[in-house]
């Protein structure tokens, strides 16, 4: 942790600048100027309050000169030492930002050229005078105005040059340069005044002889004088204000020159002016070249930045000025942002004046200080990231439309592509119809006329007596045309025709317009009511249209419709798997965030915030309940905080004494969230000074932080493990591997698995590439990189054999293979470079990488890494697990009653300390009703019911199941003692004699567990086979359609350490039965029994649980499910297994990028 940065303001000039003589402040002072006060240098006292602090120029403790020495000769004093320029240590250096000059002369292109003229010193002022020089101008050119129409012009003028003369006689100047101003003044001013007499005078006269004028000129001549006392004050004004100008750069002018011959007395090199440099204003800086390692280069040039080098460069051209002495002046403008302006001098090229590598800086006063600029720029960084976000969103949109639109194009072509072929099988087929289709067939059929075109109304004439409708009472034609393309367009009755020869009748038809065969055959009834037929035994009835169109255009314009149906229902499709794929995106995000309020909650008894969602730039209230704590009872808590893991630029919060709160026993402590946070920490203690501590185990609490503009670094994290689903699945293991994982990277860290390759993989999915071969253990070991669900997967194949065995375990040297596996996975990271920052290790069976590591590999190239250890069931391989429990940095296992069922093994009890349970969880990208291919319908809660009938058919069906609405219990498991095999059996027959329907998928890894299984599956079969299915088998697919078919769920394990089966059926709507045991206590709550627990965590009931290992338990919760929630728990259950699906991710994945000690 680092030490807080306290933003106060010290105390002492003696603490800003760490000197204790030699520093200098400017002093405003009267000199010999009546007109203005000027400055000097004068020294500081030992003990100045820093908030009497004036205008300073200092030298930072930068070195600029590095780089830049070998023609930098060293200056030699010209004086004596000075006083106005005192060395102070600074944040940045010159020596880091030499390179700004390129980039910044790009910056500031504007390189001054003028020099500042500077005229003889003036002779000094008496201030007396000269303000009342100033009062009576100033009181003549109000009054003008006023008593211009009654005094006399002449007067008026006469007036006032007398009082000018007066002030000109009183002017004390050598060069008399006030007295010029004041001429030049006055002779505007009479200039004015005679512009006034005559614009005045003009109507007066027009009025003293104005008997022959109309009222129109009275009016003009007012106008006039209206105009001309606006004029006459714009002229008034204007000569005030250069007056004024002229003044102050007279004054400004011998204040430089003060300025400049003090500091030449005193040896300084540097001045600037104004003394006092503010935000957001001009100023000049003075250079004398003379004193300087420039004093025989002809360009002087000034770069630097502002606040220690870290804002905005410059370089600019200083010039020659008229002062006596060396100086060389330029103009700079001092940022609004600015608190101090760092800076050298160089002619250029490579020689500097770096101020004796301490680099040359000038504090400014009254703008932001170091804290709130740091806060400008995380604000600039914010809006910086908010721009090229929406530029890269725009990049990305633009990408993607030319992407749809190279789509599109390539999805047109082979639509015409395909239109074309499909024309050609069409016009084959018609064509040899057409060969064959007469006119008329004698005694059978005719039409009349025999020659028409389409939209022709023609007669077909049909003889009863020639077919098998002789008898019929009704006949009927059910017509198309060419070879029925577009399928029955002709439906009509036939009436009885006074024909002789046979027994006529005749319809009335229009002729399709681009037919060119017309298709018929003739029914006893209209469509879906005939029963007999004649169709031409079994060839249909076909005659050619003689004037039909031209044969090229029709088949022209079928390829158009067919190509036009085909882009059409390619449309439609791209549209319902955009739609559900925004669906997808839209209930992940919004199941992201009912996890994150779930995971904020779920420790509201102990510590929550309000508002609950933290973001950066924002106050926050953090309330605590010791009660629920270490801490109980203490008459004080304080709260320690910091963010980003501990790591933040602030360093460590100064301890606060928490408040009572207003609800019940909490406390509460207010805190300012900055910027660049992404994580807030926090701990609490019983004193200001530490005591007795609550940071949760050795955790700390940890909150996310949303909306900064630093996210998470990324950390590296490698999975060494024997199984993966689905590539090698043999139970939960490898569910977890994999889904944890994806969760992981999900957080946007980068996850690796290093996994055995087994002869037996199931790589149907898998692009496997041979990367490189290594040796180890006297053997070859042969690298291999696949992706398997997304993730990068190191697949070793070692060339002893140790895994062409045609299965997982089960082999009598399990642990043999899998010892030399881990050792051969730490050898593959060290050899290729790896060094991740933590190696995951799971169950007995990759357990030796933690002893591994830390004999062999620790200190050899992968000392920052740190090892996770979990345990997935502890039942196997004892040993090895106390074993890893001790060398592991930090242990989990899988839920958090498991891990109070086995703390007091002697494996597990010696390191409490560092064991955590966290719960497991389920990869919801892969049991996903709305995404599974393996059922029939797609749903979620807003149609579960329709989604949940269709599967159970189709499960029915595919088992050959009774299809009835009978309540169904699916049961998915491996066949072992920990399963409760006997508890299963009982609930088959129990759930039978209930008239229900029982469907078991699963397998024994015992021979006689199966063989026993077997047995049972032929009785099933024989006596109950339209209820009863045993698959003994592993079969994926089947495994999702009994989850969305099934009505419940049973997982009777005597011991579970978390359990995947019960939370993959409420992601599917099916209901949970479960014996409260490990995970499966922790993630179904009884709907009789378990409300207050299930509220206590946010949550609700969402299923059954029983307590006994016996039938009576599995009675129990069977015989509860019929008490009419059946359909309505079902919808419900389904809807809430968003509450319990994901923990796995949040906490195994937090555990993982947590520091471990």
């Amino acid at each position: 942790m680092e030490v807080s940065l306290q933003a106060q303001r010290p105390l002492s000039c003696k603490a800003v600048l760490n000197h204790t003589n030699g520093c200098f402040k400017i002093k405003p002072f009267l000199g010999s100027f009546p007109l203005a006060r000027t400055t000097r240098f004068t020294p500081w006292r030992s003990e100045c309050p820093a908030s009497g602090l004036s205008h300073r120029v200092t030298a930072s403790a930068a070195d600029f000169s590095k780089r830049r020495q070998k023609r930098s000769p060293t200056p030699s004093s010209k004086g004596p030492a000075s006083k106005g320029f005192t060395p102070k240590t600074q944040l940045g250096t010159s020596t880091q930002k030499r390179d700004q000059k390129n980039d910044s002369e790009k910056e500031d292109s504007s390189i001054s050229t003028s020099s500042e003229s500077t005229e003889p010193k003036k002779t000094e002022i008496e201030l007396n005078n000269a303000l009342e020089e100033e009062s009576t101008v100033e009181l003549y050119q109000k009054n003008k105005v006023d008593e211009g129409e009654k005094e006399d012009p002449e007067e008026d003028l006469s007036s006032r040059d007398k009082e000018l003369a007066v002030g000109k006689s009183n002017q004390n100047m050598e060069n008399g340069s006030i007295g010029k101003i004041l001429e030049d003044v006055a002779e505007l001013q009479k200039k004015e005044t005679t512009s006034k007499i005559d614009t005045v005078s003009s109507p007066r006269a027009v009025a003293s002889g104005g008997n022959n004028l109309s009222g129109t000129n009275t009016i003009d001549s007012v106008t006039v004088k209206d105009e001309s006392v606006k004029s006459d004050e714009k002229i008034s004004e204007d000569t005030s204000l250069k007056l004024k100008l002229e003044m102050e750069a007279n004054l400004r002018k011998q204040e430089i020159e003060v300025l400049a011959e003090e500091n030449v007395l005193r040896g300084n090199k540097l001045f600037v002016y104004p003394q006092i440099v503010k935000p957001d204003e001009d100023i000049e800086v003075f250079f004398n070249r003379s004193f300087s390692t420039l004093n025989d280069e002809p360009d002087v040039l000034i770069m630097g930045a502002f606040n220690d080098w870290r804002w905005r460069s410059f370089t600019k051209r200083l010039n020659k000025t008229n002062l006596e002495g060396d100086w060389w002046s330029c103009q700079i403008h001092i940022l609004k942002e600015a608190y101090k302006m760092d800076f050298v001098f160089f002619n250029g090229q490579n020689i500097y004046d770096n101020n004796d590598r301490k680099d040359f800086c000038i504090l400014v006063e009254g703008g932001m200080d170091v804290f709130a600029f740091e806060d400008f720029l995380l604000e600039e960084k914010r809006k910086e990231l908010e721009k090229l976000a929406k530029e890269q969103a725009e990049k990305e949109r633009k990408e993607e439309e030319q992407r749809r639109i190279e789509a599109e194009k390539a999805a047109t072509e082979a639509e015409r592509a395909q239109a074309r072929i499909e024309v050609e099988r069409r016009r084959e087929i018609l064509q040899e119809l057409m060969k064959k289709a007469p006119r008329s067939v004698d005694n059978v059929w005719f039409i009349e006329p025999n020659e028409f075109k389409g939209g022709d109304k023609v007669k077909l004439y049909y003889n009863k007596n020639s077919g098998p409708l002789a008898h019929a009472n009704e006949l009927w034609i059910h017509g198309g045309h060419n070879n029925w393309n577009d399928g029955l367009t002709i439906v009509e009755r036939l009436v009885r025709s006074e024909r002789k020869g046979g027994d006529w009748w005749y319809v009335e038809v229009e002729i399709p317009d681009r037919a060119l065969v017309l298709d018929w055959v003739f029914a006893d009834g209209p469509s879906k009511v005939a029963t007999m037929y004649d169709n031409n035994n079994y060839q249909d009835f076909h005659a050619i249209v003689p004037r039909s169109v031209p044969e090229e255009l029709y088949w022209v314009e079928v390829e158009h419709m067919i190509f036009r149906k085909l882009q059409k229902e390619r449309r439609l499709r791209e549209e319902a798997l955009r739609a559900k794929a925004e669906k997808t995106l839209r209930m992940k995000a919004e199941m992201k965030e009912r996890t994150l309020k779930r995971f904020l909650l779920s420790q509201k008894h102990i510590v929550y915030t309000e508002p609950l969602d933290v973001h950066a730039g924002s106050t926050v209230t953090v309330f605590y309940n010791p009660a629920n704590t270490v801490l109980s009872g203490k008459p004080e808590v304080w709260f320690r905080c910091s963010f980003n893991r501990w790591t933040h630029r602030v360093g460590l919060l100064p301890p606060q004494k928490m408040l009572p709160a207003d609800n019940g026993s909490h406390v509460k402590a207010t805190v300012k969230v900055p910027l660049d946070a992404y994580m807030m920490d926090f701990v609490f203690s019983e004193k200001e000074d530490g005591g007795i501590f609550d940071n949760k185990g050795g955790m700390d609490y940890h909150i996310p932080v949303f909306g900064g503009i630093v996210k998470e670094p990324p950390m590296h994290i490698v999975h060494i493990a024997v199984e993966m689903a689905p590539i090698a699945k043999v139970g939960g293991l490898g569910d977890v591997v994999t889904s944890l994982s994806r969760a992981v990277q999900d957080l946007n860290h980068n996850v690796d698995i290093i996994f055995p390759k087994y002869d037996c993989l199931k790589l149907n999915h898998v692009d496997l590439h041979y990367q490189r071969s290594y040796s180890w253990g006297g053997t070859e070991i042969k690298v291999w990189f696949g992706k398997v669900e997304g993730l990068s997967v190191y697949f070793l194949e070692p060339q002893n054999g140790f895994f062409w065995a045609g299965c997982v375990y089960g082999r009598g040297n399990d642990a043999e293979r899998f010892g030399f596996f881990c050792h051969a996975a730490l050898e593959f990271l060290q050899q290729g470079g790896f060094h991740p920052d933590i190696i995951h290790c799971h169950d007995w069976s990759s357990a030796p990488v933690a002893w591994l590591f830390k004999d062999h590999y620790m200190h050899y190239g992968l000392s920052k890494t740190r090892i996770v250890f979990t345990i997935h069931n502890l039942e196997f391989g004892a040993h090895f697990i106390g074993k890893a429990m001790a060398y592991a940095d930090k242990a989990t296992t899988v839920s958090h009653t498991y891990s109070k069922e086995v703390a007091g093994n002697p494996a597990i009890a010696p390191y409490l300390h560092k064991f955590h349970g966290i719960l497991n969880g389920i990869d919801l990208d892969i049991w996903d009703p709305y995404n599974d291919k393996f059922i029939p319908i797609s749903y979620t809660s807003e149609n579960v019911v329709e989604g949940k009938r269709a599967a159970k058919e189709a499960l029915q069906q595919r088992l050959g199941l009774k299809r009835a609405d009978l309540p169904l219990v699916g049961i998915i498991t491996r066949l072992t003692h920990q399963k409760g095999i006997h508890l299963i059996k009982h609930a088959i027959w129990h759930t039978l004699e209930r008239n229900g329907q029982v469907v078991l998928l699963g397998s024994a890894p015992d021979p006689r567990i199966q063989n026993d299984f077997v047995n049972l599956a032929n009785q099933l079969h024989s006596s109950h086979g339209d209820r009863a299915r045993l698959c003994l088998t592993y079969d994926e697919p089947l495994s999702h359609l009994i989850y969305a078919g099934a009505d419940f769920i049973l997982v009777p394990s005597i011991f579970e350490p978390c359990g995947l089966t019960q939370l993959t059926a409420m992601r599917y709507g099916s209901i949970p039965i479960v014996r409260k045991t490990g995970g499966l206590y922790d993630t179904v709550f009884d709907v009789d029994n378990d409300k207050a627990r299930a509220e206590a965590q946010g949550l609700e009931p969402n299923g059954f649980s029983f307590d006994g290992a016996d039938s009576a338990g599995v009675d129990y919760a069977l015989n509860r499910t019929g008490h009419g929630i059946g359909l309505h728990l079902i919808i419900w259950s389904f809807t809430m297994q968003l509450r319990n699906t994901k923990r796995k991710e949040v906490g195994q994945a937090k555990l993982q990028i947590d520091p471990i000690s």
